[in-house]
């Protein structure tokens, strides 16, 4: 070899690939899509068979593989559909089967995809050994979701140009570089504030935005992408999403509007609840005659650039990072982000949102990681005393709330999230009204709350055990029962309801910043026989804030209309104990008990003085350093 020439690292592997398979199997191409290796072979059936073999190879190369057959080694697609069929148990529910020639790959959609996968993975061997194709399986949604279907249908549309895409991004992440010598942390935004969640993660060759959120109430508060650390956005490596709330997700498309088209990691329902609720904030921009700051466009430019990572999975992004999601116990798909910097160099944790309590939904947070030395941590009910009612003393409340308004003659609203929120109370209330412990009446859904509910479904194995088992079960689906109705008639059916018989209305949007509860304090806010219950954080500046502290004048406008002044009369209460977001204690209690500790907190999420009176609580408990930064601070890690 010429001293000059140098070996590319996907050289190497193929040589170590070689390596490890028998000479009987054909190893036709070996490249990088993202994080994985994938290998094409003119002997899939035989490849299958060698049990084990697979997994030798990721444990050797300490990466996830992936085998395709070589293009034309496979059955006819008729031929691969009847076997295929004669394989999986008809009880396994298949609704789909879609194949892809350029890759191999056969698509397999089904209501039970723990069947088709069979025992440690037997029944997928089988497939491929009696056909040739790669099976990827998914799960048939037990709700039918439009988001859902039109992601799963656009990323199937998109297919041969993210494979060119994850082609290219894996040549960038496993490319060689020195070990890194510094890291830095720049906050964009999140700090003394809630909202506009965003930070850029810096080593002398990588630099990864985590989050880009808006702010909830302050309009053109953004997060400053402008600053050197960020820019420019088209340089930027990786991109990593917490989860897919509008102040941590809404201003990600942007940044393909700059110039960006790497990579965008998160999980799968995070992906999905992402693409739903940003196409939403352009909706209700345009509704309020206000200019949105991307098109759909720009929406489905990121979902095409997301690459989804489960919980637990360690993956390359970086040649000089790896990745690590864990639950946050927060919404479906939210996670804890721990990234691996250099061989051991540092290592740093982002909480995003975490509840760390286990509820109705979900299981708490996850805070046991391998190492830590930097800690970002939410803030948001960070102050002394900000001590959440146990929630089944909350679930107690609130029934007992809808109970005396039902008794008086009205109708509750509460504002909710349509990710979240709304799906706990529906756990409440058909719970309440099933063990007749609530009247039972209809629980109308507006604005996103239904297809929120669907979404969740469609990933069951997020959710906690015993709900996920009644989910699989369409008989026992609580997200079916007939008292959930769902508000699509727009304001005549609004008005409909309002003149009705008592009801309770959960609404969007949770903060009272515009959407469909703006209607439903019209149409009922003057009523004293109503209730309008707070069950969610209302932030400084929203008008939901402003109600919670005792405003009853406050402006409406419908549909970009002129303001007019709202006088409410209705029953203004607050429930805590719903929140999505750790109490005080439950945010000491993650840093406390986290395995390792780390060496230094940066408290962020939160108001001025959540975070200042959050971190002076953790130096005082626990003697670590910490800091309650402020916005355009950077930090650098040696």
């Amino acid at each position: 070899m010429d001293s000059t020439e140098t070996t590319e690292p996907i050289d190497e592997v193929r040589a170590e690939i070689e390596a490890e398979v028998p000479d009987e199997l054909g190893v036709s191409r070996v490249t990088f899509e993202g994080p994985r290796i994938v290998v094409y072979t003119d002997d899939p059936r035989e490849f299958a068979e060698r049990d084990g073999l697979v997994r030798r190879l990721a444990s050797k190369l300490r990466n996830r593989i992936t085998v395709r057959p070589a293009a034309g080694t496979q059955s006819s697609r008729a031929e691969a559909e009847s076997t295929i069929g004669d394989l999986i148990p008809e009880e396994a529910g298949i609704t789909n089967l879609e194949f892809y020639p350029t890759t191999g790959e056969v698509l397999i959609e089904a209501e039970k995809p723990g069947l088709v996968i069979g025992r440690r993975a037997s029944t997928l061997r089988e497939i491929t050994q009696a056909v040739g194709w790669t099976p990827d399986v998914v799960r048939t949604p037990p709700m039918e979701s439009s988001t859902v279907d039109n992601v799963r249908n656009f990323l199937l549309q998109e297919r041969d140009d993210r494979r060119a895409f994850l082609e290219r991004v894996g040549d960038e992440i496993h490319r060689d570089v020195e070990e890194p010598e510094w890291v830095r942390l720049t906050t964009l935004g999140c700090c003394r504030e809630v909202g506009r969640a965003s930070f850029v993660l810096a080593t002398p060759e990588t630099r990864i935005l985590v989050d880009c959120g808006d702010k909830p109430g302050a309009e053109g508060e953004v997060p400053y992408l402008q600053v050197p650390e960020a820019n420019p956005i088209a340089d930027l490596d990786a991109v990593i999403l917490t989860h897919a709330h509008l102040d941590h997700s809404a201003l990600l498309p942007i940044l393909f509007k700059y110039g960006y088209d790497g990579p965008i990691y998160t999980t799968q329902p995070t992906r999905d609840l992402m693409g739903l609720l940003q196409l939403d904030y352009l909706d209700v921009a345009a509704k309020e005659g206000r200019t949105p700051p991307y098109t759909s466009e720009m929406v489905r430019k990121e979902l095409k650039r997301t690459i989804a990572v489960d919980y637990g999975d360690v993956t390359d992004i970086a040649p000089d990072v790896k990745l690590t999601f864990h639950n946050a116990g927060h919404i479906l798909g939210s996670a804890v982000t721990h990234l691996h910097i250099g061989d051991g160099f540092h290592n740093v944790v982002f909480s995003g949102d975490i509840r760390n309590a286990d509820t109705r939904l979900f299981n708490g947070a996850s805070n046991d990681f391998p190492r830590v030395e930097t800690l970002v941590m939410e803030s948001t009910y960070g102050r002394r005393g900000d001590t959440q009612t146990d929630q089944a003393d909350s679930e107690e409340t609130l029934i007992e709330r809808i109970r005396e308004t039902h008794d008086r003659g009205g109708k509750v609203v509460i504002p909710a999230f349509a990710v979240g929120r709304s799906q706990e109370l529906m756990l409440v209330l058909e719970e309440a009204m099933r063990e007749d412990r609530l009247p039972t009446m209809p629980i109308y859904l507006d604005g996103m709350i239904r297809e929120a509910t669907a979404i969740h479904t469609a990933y069951p194995e997020f959710l906690r055990d015993g709900l996920r088992d009644r989910i699989l079960h369409k008989d026992e689906n609580p997200f079916l029962a007939d008292q959930f109705q769902q508000v699509d008639g727009g304001h005549e059916m609004r008005e409909e309801i309002a003149a009705g018989e008592q009801c309770v209305v959960l609404s969007t949007s949770g903060m009272v910043t515009g959407g469909p509860i703006m209607s439903w304090l019209k149409l009922l806010g003057g009523d004293p026989e109503n209730s309008l219950v707070f069950v969610g954080y209302q932030a400084e500046g929203t008008l939901g804030r402003r109600i919670q502290n005792g405003r009853r004048e406050v402006p409406f406008s419908d549909r970009g209309s002129q303001s007019e002044q709202l006088t409410l009369r209705l029953d203004v209460d607050s429930v805590s104990g719903f929140s999505g977001h750790a109490d005080r204690n439950g945010l000491e209690e993650f840093v406390g008990t986290m395995n390792p500790r780390p060496e230094e907190v940066l408290c962020v999420h939160g108001d001025e003085t959540a975070t200042d009176q959050f971190s002076s609580g953790l130096y005082q408990e626990f003697g670590m350093r910490t800091v309650a930064p402020r916005n355009l601070e950077t930090f650098r890690f040696d």
